[in-house]
């Protein structure tokens, strides 16, 4: 993480969403059941660091600044989301649906970076015309995902990159 920046608050979650929907155009692509487990704990990493952050940091700074149906709607979508992690990480290829798990998740991802990266009216958009300081609000966000970072290489996780932590069950 070292030698990315990112120029404020919303550059960073913009980034994990190109960094997850790169890896799920790669397990579209894989038909080697051990790569797909591989990719899919990935990105079921990358989304939980995503979430913890966005819902411990980001979204609080902005409650009562935007709309607040926009930030309840993310939290419900990340509740979804995580129900799908959680089934996710507990399979493996070998089990009925578990593609089609990934393949939802994948849909209900996009979803969720639509509603958050719309140009005028999206959750970036309204966030950008508040008066929370981004720059400081990044900072915090990066200093979080060095800790989450950490705590997943040091319980080994088989990643690429170093990502995660646990959910609790949605």
């Amino acid at each position: 993480m070292p030698s990315e920046t990112f120029t404020d608050a919303i550059a960073l979650p913009k980034a994990d969403h190109r960094k997850v929907e790169q890896l799920f155009e790669q397990f579209e692509k894989t038909s080697s059941s051990g790569k797909k487990q591989s990719l899919a704990h990935e990105i079921c990493t990358e989304l939980k660091i995503h979430t913890l952050i966005e819902e411990e940091i980001f979204y609080p700074a902005f409650r009562g600044k935007i709309e607040n149906d926009t930030l309840d709607e993310a939290y419900v979508e990340h509740d979804g989301a995580k129900v799908l992690v959680n089934d996710i990480e507990a399979g493996s290829p070998e089990d009925d649906f578990y593609d089609a798990k990934v393949k939802v998740l994948s849909e209900e991802i996009k979803h969720h970076v639509h509603e958050e990266e719309m140009p005028s009216e999206g959750m970036f958009s309204q966030c950008r015309k508040t008066d929370v300081d981004l720059v400081a609000l990044r900072d915090q966000m990066l200093a979080r995902k060095e800790e989450l970072v950490a705590q997943a290489k040091s319980a080994g996780l088989p990643l690429a990159k170093p990502t995660a932590v646990h959910l609790i069950a949605a």
